[in-house]
Parts: structure tokens; sequence; C-alpha cells
């Protein structure tokens, strides 16, 4: 090899490496900690909490550190997580901005949703409709997901129309 293609080769490498560690650093600059045990820390909760007490909302928390608010129980089936369940549903962040809404009713495999669905929809019945209060850790934690930004609470008002 001669020295251009040798420093070229050094450039190249060092972009790529240099590429990894900004990528990397982008979560430690929005000050997001990757939690990925299930478990929400203790700031997760004081920041649902937070907005929660500053929004005047009623919500109770579960021990799992999430918030809800049943708005109807329903009266059917309560999904499982083998649980195929029809919902319709609208997904904020705290500051009010849909990032995803289902007016019409869509069908997804309960196992297959992030950790707070999972744990909030077994919460009520088929016909039953909630709002989960999530952490970061119950919902896309680092991750930035469509316009939702890292470490973003998430609200979820969600209507279980079936249970199969």
């Amino acid at each position: 090899m001669n020295k251009k293609q040798i420093l070229l080769l050094a450039i190249i490498y060092f972009s790529y490496t240099m590429n990894g560690c900004f990528k990397s650093d982008a979560n430690t600059a929005n000050n997001c900690i990757a939690n990925n045990t299930g478990v929400p820390t203790a700031a997760e909760v004081a920041s649902l909490q937070a907005h929660i007490t500053t929004n005047g909302l009623i919500a109770m928390q579960h021990p799992d550190g999430f918030f809800y608010k049943i708005v109807a129980q329903g009266t059917g089936a309560t999904p499982t997580l083998a649980s195929n369940v029809t919902v319709k549903y609208t997904g904020k962040l705290t500051n009010g901005n849909v990032f995803d809404q289902n007016i019409t009713g869509t069908t997804f495999l309960l196992s297959q949703l992030i950790l707070g669905w999972r744990r909030g929809l077994p919460l009520i019945q088929k016909g039953g409709s909630i709002i989960l209060y999530l952490p970061p850790s119950l919902g896309y934690g680092c991750s930035s997901v469509g316009i939702i930004p890292p470490d973003s609470n998430l609200i979820f008002s969600i209507d279980l129309l079936d249970v199969q």
C-alpha cells in the first residue's frame, strides 16, 4: 500500500470510530441513562408524579412504577400477554404533542408491545378505557422513535375494543 491509501484508510477508520462515539454521546447529552431492567428509576417516577401534580391530574401509582387512570373498567375478557388486543388509542408527550393515534381500531399481540402497555392493559377488561402515564423505561427509553425524543414520559389514552 502506498501512503495515500494508508492515509485514506486511517481517515475512514477515524470517521467510523468518531461516528460511533457521537451516537453513544447523544443519549448522554440528553442525560438519558439506558435502563433495560423494566423497573423505573426513582427520578422517572418523580418526573411523572410532578407532571400529574402540576397539571391537576388524577392517577393511581402502580407498583411497577407507572401511573394510570381507569376511565371505564369494561366487562369482558382481561388481556394476557398471549392475547391479541384490538384498541383505539392516542399517544402523547407530556407537552401535549400527539405522536401516534388510531381512532378506528387496530390489533396487536400484547406481548409485542412496550412494557407499559403489557403491564397496564391487564388492569382493564374488554370494553374498558384507561389512561397510562409511562416513564421512559416502560416506553422507548433512550431511543428516539419518530417524533418521540429519547428519555420521554408518554401518555396513552386507550380503549380496549376486543381481547382474543
